[in-house]
This record gives C-alpha cells, sequence and structure tokens, in this order.
C-alpha cells in the first residue's frame, strides 16, 4: 500500500503551492494553499496546506468568519501557535483593508449600497459600532467619524457630539451607519427612535439626513430605501 504524503516537500512540485502559484499564478490556489504558504509548516505527520484545511473548516470555509477568530481561538487548534495564529489573523486584516481601500477610493455616495460598501469593515466586527458619514452638498464625503462602540446588541448616541461633528467638518450632507453583530438586519426600536431624532433635528438645522444603514453579514437595510427616514 502506498504510504500517505505528510508533507509539502512529498508532493509532486506542480501540488506544492510556492510552485504551483509560481507556475499557474495566485488565482489557481485555494484559501487553504495560499495560507499555507504564509505559516510556513505544519506539524508532525500533517502538511501545512493540511493544517490550514483544519482551520478553514473549524470556521466554515468562510474567511470572514475566520478574520473574526482571535488568536487565543486559532491556538485552541493543534498545531496552531501564536506565530501562525498572528500570521493567520494578519492576513485576513491585509484583505479586509484592501477591500476598504477599493471601496474609499470612490469618494462620491450615490445611494444605500455605497454606503454599506463604504462600512463594510463594520460587519466583521463582535459589537455594535455607530458611524457618521459626513458628506458636501454633491454628496462628495468629507470624512467619516465613530460615534460610540458598544455592546452585542445596543449602542448609544450622543446627539450633540453628532452634531458638533457635522458643523466642524462644514457638512451639509449626513448619513448614519452602524452594525448588527447578530446578523438581524430588522431595525430595533432604539434604531428607529435615533433616525427620527436625527431627522427631525436635522430639519431645524439644515443638514440633509440622506441614509440610516444597517450593516451585517446578511446584506444591509436602509432606511431611505424603505422610505423611513422620517
Amino acid at each position: 500500500m502506498q504510504q500517505q504524503r505528510n508533507t509539502i516537500q512529498d508532493w509532486a512540485l506542480d501540488d506544492r503551492p510556492r510552485e504551483k502559484m509560481m507556475t499557474k499564478g495566485a488565482e489557481a490556489l485555494s484559501n487553504a494553499e495560499l495560507m499555507a504558504i504564509l505559516i510556513g509548516s505544519g506539524q508532525p505527520g500533517l502538511s501545512a496546506v493540511d493544517l490550514m484545511r483544519q482551520v478553514l473548516a473549524r470556521y466554515g470555509n468562510s474567511l470572514k468568519q475566520l478574520s473574526r477568530a482571535t488568536v487565543e481561538d486559532l491556538m485552541q487548534i493543534k498545531g496552531i501557535g501564536p506565530a501562525k495564529a498572528l500570521t493567520i489573523l494578519a492576513a485576513c486584516q491585509v484583505g479586509q483593508r484592501r477591500l476598504n481601500e477599493e471601496v474609499r477610493e470612490k469618494n462620491v455616495i450615490t445611494d444605500s449600497q455605497d454606503i454599506s460598501n463604504y462600512f463594510s469593515y463594520l460587519c466583521n466586527q463582535p459589537h455594535e459600532e455607530f458611524h457618521l458619514l459626513l458628506m458636501k452638498q454633491d454628496l462628495s464625503i468629507i470624512d467619516s467619524v465613530r460615534l460610540s462602540k458598544g455592546g452585542y446588541t445596543e449602542t448609544v448616541v450622543d446627539l450633540r457630539q453628532l452634531f458638533e461633528e457635522a458643523l466642524r467638518k462644514h457638512a451639509t450632507v449626513l448619513a448614519l451607519c452602524h452594525n448588527h453583530p447578530s446578523g438581524n438586519l430588522h431595525p430595533s426600536r432604539p434604531d428607529d427612535n435615533i433616525t427620527k431624532r436625527v431627522s427631525e433635528v436635522c430639519q431645524i438645522m439644515g443638514f440633509r439626513l440622506l441614509d440610516h444603514v444597517i450593516v451585517s453579514d446578511c446584506g444591509y437595510y436602509s432606511y431611505a430605501d424603505e422610505g423611513r427616514l422620517g
């Protein structure tokens, strides 16, 4: 009976991740193979690729779910120590930053999808965060500000801080965005209340409230699209 290969060095040249990437390009590699190149080695009896297959399987073969892991979570997997855990999470973070960079290169907001894309990184947060997007009259982006960081189900927003930021940055158009770590996109009563209060103050102070968008792994919810801004 043929002995099972356990190390990458035993594999055919075309199957080794580094050599495969050199000859066929990165797109030809699986996520496990790409990650294996980064972690460098597996453990006795298990190649780096097989180890990464185990890691990915633990997180449903989802890079998004993997990016939410902590160093301590990953170290519970046999063969993953602090160095490998940090390497895996650093790779996930680089991927997320590249995505954010592409999104933010578009400097004008045209619809709720643009707002959702702009704040897509919030989908990876294990807690709620509430952000304010500040724009000029032509909907070009001035800045974004995190107004609060809360727990798993709720965060508190200070209206005074919100409008102070808008006035200080000379914004005329505002958009709100926060995440639901639970994945449930249905707005809560506090979500409705803060939307209503911000909308009312915007009307008094002469700001335009463009939208309030809730983001999660499941997609996004737009108050403007649903006709519920105020």
